[in-house]
């Protein structure tokens, strides 16, 4: 009698865009622990099927630089504040994977060498060769940019297969879904209707980066247990944004 081979994984290194709102659970503001503890556990899954796992973490739980600078704060040092509130929101993801078994790294953009390394490239990929997952904060290190354009970046420099954009709905609309409840909800959409529809999931930066690199992109659910799964497997989860 022969045995079904296990199947494997469709994306062998993934790009995981987390917001800052997704460290708050439910409330979306600051950090709790047991939001952080299931994020945790869902990327120790994909990681058990030897899955390489990069993250990069937004801060809006914490800090905006956009409302800051609407508040009159100046622009720049507000989007600092943000860089810093991802390299929290990076500590604390770390302490969840490491309490659940998972060797983590974390890299900056800004230099902190008390609590992260710097990014470099070179040695991001070799913690992830070693099976470890590797968290990037800090944003670029520059003002004027999301961290949706810092994954997009990221993304590209590390070679992965995959940018996995994660949200609180299932997926791309034409129209806020939680507003309209006759938003239609895309299964497939290139770069260029992204773009122009002007749909307001990735910043058009980020959009432009993926798209001249085809970088393909996954909008999906990670509040659905198992989803981040389901999507490294390649179940159509979500939406596909491709050339």
């Amino acid at each position: 009698m022969k045995r079904n081979k296990a199947k494997a994984p469709r994306y062998r290194r993934i790009l995981l865009k987390l917001s800052g709102e997704a460290m708050g659970g439910k409330d979306g503001y600051g950090i709790n622990p047991q939001a952080i503890k299931e994020l945790a556990a869902q990327i120790g899954e994909v990681r058990q099927l030897g899955v390489q796992v990069v993250i990069v973490i937004g801060g809006g739980n914490i800090f905006r630089g956009l409302q800051g600078s609407e508040q009159g704060i100046e622009r720049a040092t507000g989007d600092y504040m943000g860089m810093l509130a991802t390299i929290i929101n990076a500590l604390a993801l770390q302490d969840a994977l490491e309490k659940q078994g998972i060797p983590t790294r974390v890299q900056s953009a800004l230099n902190v060498m008390q609590v992260a390394e710097a990014f470099i490239r070179r040695r991001a990929v070799r913690h992830l060769e070693k099976g470890r997952v590797v968290i990037f904060s800090g944003g670029t290190g520059n003002p004027y940019f999301s961290t949706d354009t810092a994954a997009a970046l990221r993304a590209n420099e590390i070679g992965a297969e995959v940018l996995l954009k994660a949200t609180k709905v299932d997926g791309i609309y034409d129209s806020d879904p939680r507003k309209n409840p006759q938003a239609k909800r895309y299964d497939q959409i290139t770069y260029l209707e992204a773009l122009q529809r002007r749909l307001q999931v990735m910043d058009s930066t980020a959009f432009s980066l993926c798209m001249d690199n085809r970088m393909p992109i996954i909008v999906f659910d990670l509040f659905k247990p198992h989803n981040l799964r389901r999507v490294v497997m390649g179940e159509k989860v979500g939406t596909l944004v491709t050339g």
